[in-house]
């Protein structure tokens, strides 16, 4: 195991805050909590709950292994924030509000960026 230096550490913090916010998408979609905006998946709100729900499950699991420093785990973070960004985008498609999926735009957003900075590669040994 690689030592772990600071900006690892900050990328699996983003990962936890992304995985919590697709938790709250999760409750949401399946009206466990009610927020003033509008969330929805196609008429089909369990769908985007589980969707959501794997996003969530899956960045719990990566948080690990960034914890670790664990070279896949840089090349599934990066791929699993840009779905999760084309995920927001088709709960916007499909009924859901700005409001409700902003937090995910903004921390899968972040880790994207994050993850693509020669600094980062080069902490998983991926340049």
């Amino acid at each position: 195991m690689k030592s772990r230096p600071i900006g690892v550490t900050v990328l699996a913090v983003l990962a936890a805050l992304a995985a919590m916010s697709a938790i709250f998408t999760t409750l949401q979609m399946l009206g466990l909590f009610r927020p003033n905006w509008t969330v929805g998946f196609f008429g089909i709100s369990i769908l985007g709950a589980v969707m959501w729900g794997l996003l969530a499950a899956i960045y719990i699991w990566l948080v690990k292994m960034l914890w670790n420093v664990d070279p896949r785990g840089w090349l599934f973070i990066t791929l699993l924030s840009a779905i999760n960004l084309i995920m927001a985008a088709v709960s916007i498609l499909g009924a859901s509000s700005w409001q409700s999926v902003m937090p995910a735009i903004i921390f899968n957003g972040l880790i994207l960026i994050y993850c693509l900075l020669p600094g980062t590669k080069a902490a998983f040994g991926t340049q």
